[in-house]
C-alpha cells in the first residue's frame, strides 16, 4: 500500500509541476565541443531544459539521473540491444549506467561508449538556470551511416522527455534534502 501511495504521490507532482522547457539548439557551443574529445563526429546534437537552480547539482547527479534513474532500464534496452554499445555491466565509481567517465570539470563531464559500429560520446553542461547534454557519434564502419540517423530519429524524439523527466527528478530530490534537513 505504501508504494501505491508514493507512486500516486508522484504522478500528482509531475502533473501539478511545470513541464520544464526543453529546446534542441542547432549550434554546439565551441566549448562543448572541445570537451567532447571526439575529432570528426559524424552526427552532432545538443538538447537544453530550463532548471532553475540546475548548478545546485552537479554535472555527475545530472547524469546519473538521467542515465540511471529516468532512462533506467528502457534505455539500457536502447544502448545495448538497439545500439549495440559495450556497458559495463556492474555499477563502478567511474561509471554511470555502464558508460564510462571519461573526462569531467567543473561544471562538465563526459561520458564514453563504443559499439562494433560506432562510438558515442555524451557531454552534460551545466549552468545556473540550465542544463545541455550534447551526443556526439561517430562511425567506427560504415554500416553506422545507415544504423544510427534510423535510430537517430527516436533519440531526438525521447531527449526532451527524458530531460523534462530528470529535471523533475533533480527537483523532487531538493526538496526531500531539505524536508530531511528541516526535520
Amino acid at each position: 500500500m505504501h508504494l501505491d501511495t508514493t507512486v500516486q504521490q508522484r504522478f500528482a507532482e509531475y502533473a501539478q509541476a511545470p513541464a520544464p522547457t526543453v529546446v534542441q539548439q542547432h549550434d554546439v557551443p565551441e566549448a562543448m565541443q572541445r570537451v567532447s574529445a571526439m575529432v570528426r563526429p559524424d552526427y552532432v546534437d545538443l538538447f537544453t531544459v530550463a532548471a532553475g537552480g540546475a548548478a545546485e547539482s552537479s554535472p555527475e547527479q545530472w547524469i546519473r539521473a538521467a542515465v540511471e534513474d529516468t532512462a533506467g532500464l528502457g534505455g539500457q534496452f536502447v544502448w545495448r540491444a538497439l545500439c549495440g554499445l559495450r556497458l559495463e555491466p556492474r555499477p563502478a565509481p567511474d561509471r554511470v549506467g555502464g558508460w564510462k567517465l571519461a573526462d569531467r570539470g567543473e561544471r562538465w563531464l563526459r561520458l564514453e561508449a563504443a559499439s562494433w559500429f560506432m562510438t558515442a560520446h555524451l557531454v552534460v553542461m551545466v549552468e545556473d538556470a540550465q542544463v545541455s547534454v550534447a551526443t556526439f557519434i561517430h562511425y567506427d564502419r560504415s554500416v553506422g551511416g545507415i544504423i544510427w540517423p534510423t535510430l537517430a530519429v527516436a533519440h531526438r524524439a525521447l531527449m526532451p522527455g527524458l530531460l523534462r523527466g530528470t529535471a523533475s527528478h533533480i527537483r523532487r530530490l531538493r526538496r526531500e534534502r531539505s524536508e530531511g534537513t528541516s526535520s
